[in-house]
């Protein structure tokens, strides 16, 4: 029995409209993966990058593991996503032509026990789209309040 690991980028709800989702893999070294499993683990800053065609993970802060050695992996370093190819030219494209980004969204284990991530591409919402999220958010506060009220 495995227990899942469930890290969410709660400030990317907010600051991000969100077209598509994906789930892509990531390439790890082995303290890393014990690290991610042990649940410390933060893609609150990170966001991600083509290189050569090949999508990175920048910014992201794996703790050091505890019990590694001399070979423990740094904490923050690029960690390279594996996506399809045809994935990864939609993403490309999107990127360079509409000026989207891709944001992590949350770093998860599967039932295999492997590290993926959901992306997203997005797009940055403007100072007033974030003021209507926060009017959005307290109205619908207030309402379970009246109903929990009135039960």
């Amino acid at each position: 029995m495995l227990k899942t690991v469930n890290i969410l980028n709660k400030r990317a709800k907010f600051e991000y409209e969100f077209l598509e989702k994906y789930s892509a893999g990531i390439v790890l070294t082995g303290t890393e993966i014990k690290s991610i499993r042990l649940g410390k683990a933060n893609i609150a800053d990170s966001f991600c990058e083509f290189q050569n065609n090949e999508l990175f993970m920048i910014n992201s802060h794996i703790e050091e593991y505890s019990y590694g050695t001399s070979y423990n992996h740094k904490a923050k370093s690029e960690r390279k996503l594996l996506l399809n190819k045809k994935e990864l030219k939609s993403l490309l494209k999107s990127v360079q032509n509409k000026g989207l980004t891709i944001i992590p969204l949350r770093l998860f284990t599967n039932e295999k026990g492997l590290a993926k991530l959901e992306i997203a591409l997005a797009k940055g919402k403007k100072l007033f789209d974030k003021r209507e999220t926060i009017k959005d958010r307290e109205n619908k506060i207030s309402l379970d309040r009246l109903k929990k009220e009135f039960k």
